[in-house]
């Protein structure tokens, strides 16, 4: 009869112990997460953030499990950033000069300062942010900003081989590439990536402005015919991966811990991913018989003080406003010295 009590006593205990245990993996372990890209699933960077994602879930040992919803299947390209803000998605990728006005300080890293790759203009963008802290990105938890590589001047028919040469020319851009054609002496268009393809194959314009990964990924160097390799006007354009406050304030400290490890390797792996794009655009553009013009060091001296006042604009703009721009600038083109 003893033996019997000890038995099932035993038997409780050890059945009670693991129910604890259970519900104790079941409750402060698991944290679900969403996230939502604008990239389609098919781009480089689409596919390095889903990597990311597999990457926490790896290192937590499956306590952080993240849906990935690629090419705006949550939220919209322009409203990522409010999503994770209003809790739309937990994280988001998407571009800072969606919204135009609402990263002022940010801005800086978009104007033709002269970047020569991705890896260049990532590391551009991140010491911007970590150095200066910006408020305009205060409401979401940072994981880790990146750039694509310059954007540079393609055309079709005419090539461009000094800065009397864009004169005239009908160049599709918009935003800050588009305040650079203008400064270079060109009338910008202000169409959308993807009518660029037929905008040039018809002659609607005359080139574009744009990165080199762009003649493959969108095969623009099927209708183009020179490029023009103007880095000293180069520009570039940043991109957020922000987490809602809330949910990063739920995460363990040793999660974070994790989380924070893999944003520093995930910065230098964006920034290659991007110029390894570029290769494989630029030798699809020499596959097409394109043309590649070098400018002369005089030539490129040149192209620099003709956007010279974009920089000027930016910073009397921050004045006004009262906010850092000119400590801004000076990290960015010190960054880029580096």
């Amino acid at each position: 009869m003893k033996r019997a009590i000890s038995l099932a006593t035993i038997v409780c205990l050890v059945l009670g112990t693991l129910i604890l245990a259970g519900a104790s993996l079941a409750g402060a372990e698991e944290f679900k997460l969403t996230y939502s890209n604008f990239f389609p699933p098919t781009h480089v960077q689409s596919k390095l953030a889903e990597v990311w994602c597999r990457e926490v879930e790896k290192r937590t040992n499956g306590r952080v499990v993240i849906d990935y919803f690629p090419g705006q299947t949550l939220t919209k390209g322009n409203v990522c950033y409010d999503g994770v803000v209003n809790g739309l998605s937990d994280l988001g990728l998407s571009v800072l000069a969606y919204t135009r006005g609402r990263f002022p300080v940010m801005e800086v890293v978009d104007l033709p300062l002269g970047y020569k790759n991705g890896r260049q203009a990532t590391v551009v963008v991140n010491e911007v942010y970590r150095q200066v802290q910006p408020a305009e990105l205060k409401d979401t938890q940072v994981m880790y900003l990146h750039a694509h590589g310059p954007g540079l001047l393609h055309t079709r028919k005419t090539a461009v081989r000094k800065l009397e040469d864009i004169k005239s020319l009908k160049i599709r851009s918009t935003g800050t590439s588009a305040k650079i054609v203008e400064a270079l002496g060109g009338t910008p268009v202000a169409k959308p990536m993807p009518e660029t393809y037929q905008l040039l194959q018809k002659g609607v314009v005359d080139g574009s402005l744009y990165p080199l990964e762009s003649n493959k990924g969108w095969k623009l160097g099927e209708v183009v015919d020179f490029l023009t390799l103007n880095y000293s006007s180069s520009y570039t354009t940043g991109f957020f991966v922000v987490m809602n406050k809330d949910k990063w304030a739920a995460l363990p400290e040793d999660v974070k811990k994790i989380i924070e490890d893999i944003n520093q390797e995930w910065i230098g792996k964006t920034g290659r991913a991007w110029d390894d794009s570029d290769q494989e655009g630029l030798d699809f553009l020499k596959q097409c018989r394109v043309e590649v013009i070098e400018l002369s060091p005089g030539e490129s001296a040149r192209w620099a003080e003709a956007v010279k006042p974009l920089l000027d604009d930016y910073l009397a703009k921050s004045k006004e406003k009262g906010l850092p721009g000119d400590r801004a600038l000076k990290i960015a083109q010190e960054a880029l010295k580096k």
